[in-house]
């Protein structure tokens, strides 16, 4: 019997999730009970095999977020997404496994720009009596391993550390950088459907005041060291030490897709970036 078939499908259409090639994709072949230590062995393998990317939308391809897209993109296409797409799958597997999810819309705090609309996923686990915040798609300074929904309770996540705060009803990620807690991003607990995604992810998938629009970024950790790529900088972060490199030309950018995030793309495939929005 497979792996998937042992594990009791949830009422939603986590049913048509293909499990074992999801397990197979982020090289996890542990337990698959719904339990503290799955939740946080899952979503570290995800972080770390599925890099964050909206190259299809440089490309002006659609991104689609029912379940039958996500998987032969993610899964079946070896390729990546953002939030949208990476966190609606990994809802999928967490309902699939038994565990009990929320889906609540989020606001991103970005390099203290001006406040933007809802346009960030985030998942509420619940396991063993406690809640936990997950999130697989937000690049940037994103998890690796799920966050205790509980206000102040600190996180330490290799070379980063995280914790939730809450005012007036709104909670908070936050990040700890230079000896300073920042917001990355900020939601009330709202329940929302996969459908209330929908206008947020055509939104930041072709406005043109959306950066994914105008800047192409693909992202990957490791418990060591965070690869991200923005248009043709390359930047490694450790979490004490940040070094970056710029890459000689399109061509070379397409190699480090591929040698150092797993994204294959045909010689001479071009980007539509801004050589200006980074």
């Amino acid at each position: 019997m497979k792996r998937a078939e042992a594990v009791t499908r949830s009422a939603d259409d986590s049913a048509a999730l293909d499990l074992d090639a999801y397990l197979e994709r982020i090289g996890y072949s542990g337990s698959v009970q719904p339990v503290r230590a799955v939740l946080e062995a899952i979503h570290l393998a995800h972080a770390t095999h599925i890099p964050f990317e909206n190259l299809d939308i440089l490309l002006r391809r659609p991104i689609r977020l029912d379940l039958a897209s996500l998987q032969a993109k993610l899964v079946a296409g070896r390729r990546g997404g953002y939030c949208f797409e990476q966190n609606l799958l990994f809802s999928a597997v967490l309902q699939r496994l038994g565990f009990s999810v929320t889906q609540l819309a989020a606001r991103v705090h970005y390099r203290g720009q001006p406040k933007v609309p809802r346009t960030h996923i985030v998942l509420l686990a619940e396991v063993d009596g406690a809640s936990w915040l997950a999130d697989v798609g937000f690049g940037l300074e994103g998890l690796l391993l799920p966050v205790p929904f509980e206000a102040g309770r600190e996180s330490r996540q290799f070379a980063w550390t995280y914790r939730m705060a809450e005012a007036e009803g709104e909670w908070a990620l936050q990040s700890l950088r230079d000896g300073a807690w920042s917001d990355l991003y900020s939601f009330t607990l709202e329940p929302c459907l996969a459908v209330d995604f929908e206008p947020a992810n055509h939104y930041t998938a072709t406005h043109p005041d959306s950066r994914f629009v105008r800047t192409l970024t693909a992202q990957l950790p490791t418990p060591e060291v965070r690869y991200k790529l923005r248009n043709r900088e390359l930047i490694l972060d450790r979490g004490p030490t940040v070094t970056r490199r710029t890459l000689a030309d399109d061509d070379e950018l397409l190699a480090v897709l591929a040698e150092v995030f797993g994204l294959s793309f045909p010689v001479g495939t071009r980007f539509g970036y801004r050589e200006d929005a980074a």
